[in-house]
């Protein structure tokens, strides 16, 4: 039986620290990955640094991750496509309910995932920039393509990404706004490939890679007059959909969908930041955070739907039980992968090798990322 470590959460507010964890074997329908990279994500930080508010189900000790990369070493009964030494990605799912949350994190040497969750990788590809991909990919995929988010149409078999500067466009747009965001990066791509054309908001230092990535426009979100820019880029053609990505992201979606006629927003994140709370018990802090965000999203709903707008968040491992998941996993992202039609984003930045460097990636985090993943490799 191989030996097993992980980055455990041992109690709230405290750093990772590394133990050793049992080696759990693939049950009917899962795969065990041999992690080779894993990458760090808000949700993880957010887990850290506010207790119980974030995921109060989890027990302590905890291990978190959701995205990890590396070979397949055991396959589960009833799983087809895989074999034992298969280099892969896979979204890990072991902080959500009703998981084996002790197995299913990817803060560990080896990670149980989903067949149904997981994709072969080209050779080419390094194990380092593929992990960025799962939990990003999966969030913008269910934002896009589930009948209650967007319920846009599906990437087609043999889709190429649009080439940003052509003449002609498709006959409908999408509206990505936080298009640096590892989200945002994913969602730009996927709606391309489903036929659409897509205007975006970004720095103007990213602004390049996001026209590489498909968008059709990309727009500086800091500018006072970002939404009625892209408002007036939409040109009077009809917005499928608007998907709002990173803090603050709600208030000027919703303003775009008003002025186009969009009839469904779809949220990936709060309008207040987390971030601002302290990394310890806090009581007062959470009540003010607790006020400051009730006031910025009850007028926001109130709005959406005195205007008949459909607004509402998304969550990236609610594929899980629904016809996207199969898509993504099963048929689009390894074809897409293995004929270089899509584009592992945003970049990735290596903090370390080993499990003891999460806790600083998961520090850097905390301070700070612009179009940027940081990637641990094991």
């Amino acid at each position: 039986m191989p030996t097993n470590s992980a980055a455990y959460l041992a109690a709230p507010y405290a750093d990772l620290t590394v133990a050793e964890a049992p080696y759990t074997s693939a049950a009917a329908g899962e795969l065990v990955i041999r992690a080779r990279a894993v990458a760090v994500n808000p949700l993880d930080e957010i887990k850290q640094s506010t207790g119980n508010v974030m995921y109060g189900w989890l027990p302590s000790p905890a291990v978190l991750g959701e995205d990890v990369a590396g070979e397949v070493v055991e396959v589960g009964a009833g799983v087809s496509g895989f074999t034992a030494g298969d280099r892969v990605i896979g979204y890990a799912v072991g902080m959500e309910k009703n998981r084996n949350h002790a197995t299913e994190g990817a803060f560990q040497l080896f990670t149980v995932v989903q067949a149904q969750l997981t994709a072969r990788i080209p050779d080419e590809l390094s194990f380092e920039n593929a992990v960025v991909l799962p939990l990003a990919i999966s969030t913008a995929a269910s934002a896009l393509f589930q009948t209650d988010q967007l319920g846009l149409r599906h990437p087609t078999s043999g889709a190429v990404p649009a080439d940003a500067d052509a003449d002609t466009d498709a006959a409908e747009w999408v509206i990505v706004w936080g298009g640096s965001t590892s989200v945002g990066s994913n969602a730009i791509q996927l709606a391309v490939a489903a036929g659409y054309s897509v205007i975006t908001t970004a720095s103007p230092i990213n602004h390049d890679r996001m026209r590489a990535l498909g968008a059709r426009h990309v727009v500086d979100y800091r500018s006072g007059s970002a939404a009625h820019e892209v408002v007036d880029l939409v040109g009077g053609r009809p917005v499928a959909g608007v998907f709002a990505v990173g803090t603050g992201s709600a208030e000027p979606a919703l303003s775009i969908a008003i002025a186009t006629g969009a009839r469904r927003v779809s949220l990936a994140s709060p309008s207040v930041s987390m971030s601002s709370l302290p990394r310890r018990r806090a009581p007062l802090a959470l009540a003010r955070f607790g006020l400051r965000m009730l006031a910025r999203t009850a007028p926001l709903m109130v709005r959406s739907r005195l205007r008949g707008i459909r607004t509402r968040f998304v969550w990236g491992s609610s594929l899980m039980t629904n016809e996207v998941g199969p898509m993504l996993w099963g048929r689009f992202l390894p074809e897409a992968l293995a004929e270089g039609r899509y584009v592992t984003a945003p970049r990735s930045e290596v903090i370390g090798t080993g499990l003891e460097s999460i806790q600083p990636a998961l520090d850097a985090l905390r301070a700070g990322a612009s179009a940027t993943k940081f990637v641990v490799t094991l």
